[in-house]
This record gives structure tokens, C-alpha cells and sequence, in this order.
């Protein structure tokens, strides 16, 4: 019943999505082009696959998923409260923000001219891909970054995947990222399962190369909407300086409902405090 639930939930949003099947996470439909642990490169891009040492299973693997079980020391007093938090909680946020989100969409279709939400390929929990909603903040054809970027800002972009002043963002998809609205229709994802309201960042696969042999205790976990990450040096704690994946292997290794509230509620301060919203 819950697994018939979820397709069809999955099928109602699929006309309201965009998808690109062509390419390796490139702008706002990044990442949609992912088709397997061991793709290889595309477009000049690395996966996980092309840097994995030997006798290390491939993200996405069976080998992967049962190493990422076996390292997940979280008890199951913890887990079932944290998903039952998140069920209602999320439940909540999705019948309050219906409406709201529904006209919201009308005004981000007539600003980006394209589809009002749009979905990524993300790595999940145990190292499985799931496509990601978010509202769309770029101009409908934002994965030509050759296009709108500097050759400065593509080599930031290609390897934090994010720019200081991206001219594909648009006014409202500024306000929207500010305030991280934009990852509103990431609470269906919760509701599926597929990620919790508080984790590490769902990356893409060409990221989780960043954390090295560490991966696999990353993806031992659920990942979410917001997280310490999130909530405390964000878009000032880049992979370039190691600083991102402390912070977020910092989560995995404390997890606990007192570290999850911390999150939850310094989420707010991020939010409504000075940010970048890149």
C-alpha cells in the first residue's frame, strides 16, 4: 500500500518536472543524466567510479549499500523517532503550503519560462541515485553554463558546483534561494523516504568523490533538507578546503535527536540571517 502511495504521488508530479537524460549535472538540471555507479565521465566530468580505489565497491552497488549498513550506528530508538518526525512534520508543511506553493509555481513559470519545479539526481541513503524536487530559481536553460559563466566562475562551478553571482539565477530565484523556499518540494522526497528533514546535503556523484574513502559512511545515513551543514558555515565551508566534509562527516559520527534539533532550529537563523542563498 505505502510502496503504491509513493509511485502515485511520483506520477502526479511528473508532468510539473523537469528531467534532462543528456547530461551529467549541469545547472539546474543537474546531475538527471546519472545512469549508474560505473557511467564513467560525461562531458568532461568525473563520477564517483573513475577515482575508486581498488577493493572499494561502487556508490550505488549492492557491495556499497551492505558496507553503508554495516557502519550505520545509529539506534533504532533514534531512527523511529526521527522518521516519525519526519512524516509529520513534513505531512504538516505539504497540506499548509498547498496553496501557497501552487501560486508560487504560476509565478516561477512566467519568471524562469520553464517548468515550476524541476529534479536532480542525487546520491541516497547506501549510496543509491533518487531524483530530487526543488523549485526552479534559473532560467529554463541554465545547464548551457558555457552560455552565462566566465571561464572563472566554470572552474568554480565544476568543482563546488555553485558560483558566487550565477547569472542564470533569476530575481525571484534569488528570494527564493535566500530563504531556501526552493527546497520546499524536497518534503515529498521526505514523505517517500527517500531523504530526512534533517542530514547531510544530498550531493551528486561527481561530489561524493570529495570525501574519498569516507564515502561510504556518508551515505550510511539519510540525507535532508537541512543539516549542520546548512545551518552553520554553508557556502563559506567549501570542498576545496576540506571544510565541508568535517562538517557533514561531523553529523554522521554525532547523530543524535539533540544534534538534529540543534540543526532544526539554527535553520531558521540561516535562513533569515545574511547569506549568499547561491
Amino acid at each position: 500500500m505505502e510502496q503504491q502511495s509513493c509511485e502515485q504521488l511520483q506520477a502526479t508530479l511528473a508532468p510539473a518536472v523537469a528531467t534532462d537524460t543528456n547530461v551529467a549535472y549541469i545547472g539546474e538540471k543537474a546531475g538527471n543524466g546519472f545512469a549508474g555507479p560505473e557511467i564513467g565521465q560525461q562531458k568532461g566530468f568525473a563520477t564517483a567510479s573513475t577515482t575508486k580505489e581498488p577493493g572499494i565497491p561502487h556508490p550505488g552497488s549492492e557491495e556499497f549499500a551492505a558496507l553503508c549498513k554495516s557502519i550505520d550506528s545509529r539506534s533504532l530508538g533514534y531512527r523511529f523517532v526521527k522518521r516519525t518526525f519526519d512524516i509529520a512534520f513534513s505531512g504538516c508543511v505539504t497540506i499548509v503550503g498547498l496553496i501557497p506553493c501552487a501560486v508560487l509555481a504560476i509565478a516561477i513559470a512566467a519568471d524562469t519560462k520553464g517548468t515550476p519545479i524541476y529534479s536532480q539526481v542525487r546520491v541516497g541513503r547506501y549510496g543509491k541515485p533518487f531524483h530530487i524536487y526543488k523549485f526552479r530559481t534559473m532560467v529554463a536553460d541554465a545547464d548551457n553554463v558555457e552560455k552565462y559563466l566566465t571561464p572563472e566562475q566554470l572552474v568554480v562551478w565544476k568543482r563546488e558546483r555553485k558560483v558566487d553571482d550565477d547569472p542564470r539565477i533569476t530575481k525571484l530565484g534569488r528570494v527564493l534561494r535566500k530563504t531556501s523556499i526552493d527546497e520546499l518540494p524536497q518534503f515529498i522526497n521526505v514523505l517517500l523516504g527517500q531523504i530526512s528533514v534533517i542530514g547531510p546535503r544530498p550531493i551528486s556523484y561527481d561530489e561524493l568523490e570529495h570525501f574519498g574513502n569516507d564515502a561510504a559512511l556518508l551515505c550510511s545515513v539519510p540525507g535532508g533538507i537541512t543539516g549542520l551543514w546548512q545551518s552553520s558555515k554553508r557556502n563559506d565551508a567549501t570542498f576545496e578546503a576540506g571544510e565541508r566534509q568535517k562538517i557533514e562527516l561531523r553529523y554522521v559520527k554525532e547523530a543524535s535527536l539533540g544534534l538534529d534539533a540543534k540543526c532544526f532550529f539554527d535553520t531558521f537563523g540561516a535562513m533569515f540571517g545574511k547569506r549568499t542563498g547561491r
